[in-house]
């Protein structure tokens, strides 16, 4: 009890700094976010703006200088960084970042070493990376391209486009798929290095000693679904 009620009071005397800003992100224009530990959320919304908040958290102020915000906005591309100097790994410094983009926006790259990476309502490209922690998403359709070291890979309410891309990849951790729709056309293509294959969309299975391999091509053969472990369980789940 005294340790949560301790836990409590040093996290209630942090120093938070909030910062808000609205810019534009027409089609095509790449967006990034890069954080050290902490917490990334896309939400996909009607509007041709993105509207990102970013909050900071520390010890003190000093501290959270160790941690310093960029929202640089060039005619090539939107960046958003809060990553600590000298490559530091204080779990004491966290951010957690908010945006709300174009459905369709391109996020050609998302990377948090330690925390969690949240997904909903986007239609366009996603490409994210977190080294420790899970990555999760709902009512997700285009390219994605999303990989975690330790941690799971969890999609619901998802949809395959025609031009689009299922890439689900993890270390340490369980990649599971929940589909809003059976697929008429996919290459679906799974592999468990060690650990297990399940579907309930029939697949091929080859489960010989080693690695778990299962696969299946439905009408066209296309787009692809690729979902890979080391360790742990790939699952797909479909009406």
């Amino acid at each position: 009890m005294w340790i949560v009620l301790l836990a409590a009071l040093i996290s209630a005397s942090d120093v938070t700094e909030n910062q808000t800003r609205v810019v534009q992100l027409p089609a095509g224009k790449p967006l990034s976010i890069d954080i050290t530990i902490g917490s990334v959320r896309v939400v996909g919304w009607d509007r041709p703006t993105a509207e990102i908040f970013v909050e900071r958290r520390a010890p003190s102020a000093e501290q959270l200088l160790r941690m310093p915000l960029f929202i640089d906005e060039t005619p090539e591309r939107v960046r958003v960084m809060a990553q600590q100097v000298e490559n530091g790994t204080d779990p004491a410094l966290r951010a957690a970042v908010t945006v709300r983009v174009p459905r369709t926006a391109l996020v050609d790259r998302v990377t948090v070493l330690e925390g969690r990476i949240e997904l909903e309502a986007l239609r366009g490209s996603v490409t994210a990376d977190i080294r420790r922690g899970p990555i999760s998403g709902s009512d997700l359709s285009g390219a994605l391209r999303l990989e975690a070291g330790i941690g799971s890979v969890t999609l619901t309410n998802t949809r395959l486009s025609s031009d689009g891309l299922l890439r689900l990849r993890t270390f340490n951790g369980d990649v599971k798929l929940t589909l809003a729709e059976r697929p008429v056309n996919a290459r679906i293509m799974a592999l468990a290095l060690n650990g297990h294959v399940k579907s309930e969309i029939p697949l091929t299975h080859r489960n010989t000693w080693g690695p778990r391999w299962a696969e299946a091509t439905l009408g066209k053969g296309e787009p692809v679904i690729s979902l890979d472990v080391v360790t742990g369980l790939v699952e797909i789940k479909s009406p």
